[in-house]
């Protein structure tokens, strides 16, 4: 008698999995929503390994593996973005990139974060940008914000606030963590 190659289908996390034998494949490209850090992050050239992180991340988006959630917020960023990082911007392919605009509802969120002392006043942004994240459930908000976003206590407390006013939990990772590198 032959093997038999079974296969078996998981709903987790950032989206179903289907596993076949032995690999582990994902039925659907991520949605994931990047704030300015990831897309300036190719160009940190201060810090070697976040430069090659972000090629990955960005050759991952290029080769189709990852649908990119960019918001007004972002293209406001850029605006103030050098030169370059505008440029590598406006080059990646409009097939993988999702427009969202901010909302009363995702202000009202970033606002509600600002008011329960998650960050200070001055981190309105950041707040926006997890706070719209979180309404248009992306699978996950990739940032290299260390001090603001990506940080396990500032997680908690954004996502107990979600939780807490009705929403879902997002998940914030930085591009190492989502990026399709074959290892």
């Amino acid at each position: 008698m032959g093997e038999r190659e079974s296969s078996y289908q998981y709903a987790i996390g950032w989206g179903t999995l289907l596993i076949i034998g032995d690999k582990i494949m994902n039925k659907r490209i991520q949605r994931i929503y990047v704030d300015s850090s990831v897309v300036s992050g190719v160009f940190d050239h201060h810090m070697p390994e976040r430069v090659e992180q972000a090629k990955l991340f960005w050759q991952s988006v290029a080769d189709g593996k990852i649908r990119i959630v960019a918001s007004d917020i972002l293209e406001q960023e850029m605006r103030d973005a050098p030169k370059h990082v505008r440029d590598f911007f406006g080059d990646l392919p409009k097939s993988q990139i999702e427009q969202v605009v901010s909302t009363d509802e995702s202000d009202a969120l970033a606002e509600r974060y600002i008011t329960e002392n998650v960050v200070g006043e001055s981190s309105l942004n950041d707040c926006k940008h997890v706070a719209l994240a979180t309404l248009v459930e992306a699978d996950v908000l990739v940032s290299w914000n260390f001090k603001h976003i990506v940080k396990l206590n500032k997680i908690y407390r954004y996502n107990g606030i979600n939780k807490m006013l009705g929403y879902r939990e997002i998940e914030i990772r930085t591009p190492e963590e989502v990026s399709h590198d074959e290892n």
